[in-house]
């Protein structure tokens, strides 16, 4: 096998997402969506929280796929798809043809689905916290910042690039650590794989992924 073929997902790239940022105000913890105002950037934010929380509850008691279920209806309202695969691809996104912009986005809602699944498979006294109030970046977008609070381990900073468009806000980017941009590192691979192989390769990469973090689930 080509070594361009293998997507090079670093351990940063799956779920350790964030965006910098830090916020004055003092932590605010979303146990209830609802309370969140709907017009408000942290309100898709609130929505993807609870429903990590409640598929990691289900630990050992659910399957994968049943975690896919409940996790995929809400990461597509939560997050921009489209808008996230097209900066990644970078600027030959415009240049595929519909079909094969199609083709890649079926196949990278179903690795980031699988993401998250994975990598929020269990539950043991975590907590997430949102800060109150969002910071603009320019160009439209804000930045929510959060935390994965963690029993007995240091938290894992979570803060998510919002954009508001004509469904609402929603997510076009998660950086760690402050700095580290998911969609950034998804650019330098996917190149790999487009030059290598073009739209075949990364569409077959991204499939490969899906099935190892599923431990089998087609990609």
């Amino acid at each position: 096998m080509n070594q361009h073929s293998v997507l090079v997902f670093r351990r940063r790239d799956l779920l350790s997402l964030a965006m910098a940022g830090a916020m004055a105000a003092a932590p605010w913890r979303p146990s209830l969506a609802a309370a969140v105002d709907n017009a408000s950037p942290l309100a898709p934010v609130a929505r993807l929280d609870d429903a990590l929380l409640a598929a990691m509850k289900t630990g050992a008691a659910s399957s994968f796929d049943q975690r896919y279920r409940m996790l995929a209806p809400v990461i597509d309202q939560v997050f921009d798809l489209n808008a996230v695969l097209a900066a990644s691809v970078g600027l030959s996104w415009a240049r595929l043809s519909v079909a094969q912009q199609a083709e890649l986005a079926a196949s990278f809602k179903r690795y980031t689905v699988a993401s998250y699944v994975s990598n929020f498979d269990s539950y043991n006294g975590q907590s997430f916290e949102i800060l109150p109030s969002a910071r603009q970046v320019g160009n439209g977008e804000v930045v929510v910042a959060t935390r994965l609070i963690r029993r007995n381990d240091s938290p894992v900073q979570l803060n998510y690039v919002m954009r508001q468009g004509a469904s609402g806000w929603r997510v076009v980017d998660v950086l760690t650590d402050g700095s580290i941009s998911r969609v950034a590192v998804q650019r330098s691979d996917f190149r790999q794989l487009l030059v290598s192989g073009g739209v075949p390769a990364l569409t077959a990469g991204l499939g490969r992924k899906v099935a190892s973090l599923s431990g089998g689930m087609a990609g």
